[in-house]
């Protein structure tokens, strides 16, 4: 059984791993001494990624087909060890009212936000009791926490992910599993959002390197002050 305080046996298993958050969170993972099994549906994104960084493995998955997340996790346990900590970063996302919404956008992304999130930690949640410990980590943003309008097409998965994340923590979280909810409340700096928003100033957005830091500043809480919620915002903000 992987020892989660052997920094050459500890495994980090991302989710998500495109060119923002998710790649930000394997750097700093193999930063902090984990080796950093990723996953995403991206084959050439993630080989590029793990031709570069020497302690991360590409794993192609879709993590909404539950029986290749079980088997790729199996995987990962045979090449890597057994994760102790887990991010799910992979999101589905749509804009567009109630009215205006193709109701099939909101099933898949209920299967990718939430359902993904479920059969993660039923894959992964014994095997950190037996290790000694670990962390299931969920990204979010402020639809978990309120519908507009036009966020009708995620909102709801999203909600129920933070949900699932806090039954999750009341659940694992006496066996020493400590699962929390990342949410971010910001538009990430990335390229295509630069575009979209082209006079936004710096400080408007929040960086992936400063979000990975977060995470990686979550996962390494002691056991007697535990977030099981964290909200980040860049400090310019309206909230």
């Amino acid at each position: 059984m992987t020892d989660p305080n052997d920094s050459a046996q500890r495994v980090c298993l991302i989710t998500g791993v495109g060119p923002g958050t998710g790649s930000a969170l394997v750097r700093r993972f193999i930063e902090g001494g984990y080796r950093v099994a990723m996953l995403a549906r991206n084959e050439e994104r993630l080989k590029a990624l793990a031709n570069e960084l020497g302690d991360a493995r590409a794993y192609v998955c879709d993590v909404t087909d539950s029986d290749a997340l079980g088997a790729t996790i199996e995987s990962v346990k045979e090449e890597l060890g057994v994760p102790t900590i887990v991010i799910h970063n992979a999101v589905g996302g749509a804009f567009g009212s109630f009215q205006e919404i193709d109701p099939e956008i909101l099933r898949q992304n209920f299967e990718v936000n939430t359902m993904a999130l479920l059969h993660l930690a039923r894959f992964v949640v014994d095997d950190m009791i037996q290790a000694g410990g670990g962390a299931i980590i969920a990204t979010g943003n402020t639809s978990a926490y309120r519908g507009k309008a036009a966020f009708a097409g995620f909102a709801p998965s999203k909600a129920a992910q933070r949900i699932l994340i806090e039954s999750i923590a009341r659940s694992a979280g006496p066996q020493g599993v400590h699962a929390a909810y990342l949410a971010i409340d910001a538009v990430i700096d990335l390229e295509w959002t630069r575009k979209r928003m082209p006079d936004a100033p710096d400080d408007f957005f929040c960086k992936p390197a400063d979000i990975a830091e977060a995470a990686y500043q979550l996962v390494l809480q002691p056991k007697s002050a535990w977030a099981s919620e964290m909200v980040i915002r860049p400090f310019g903000e309206n909230w």
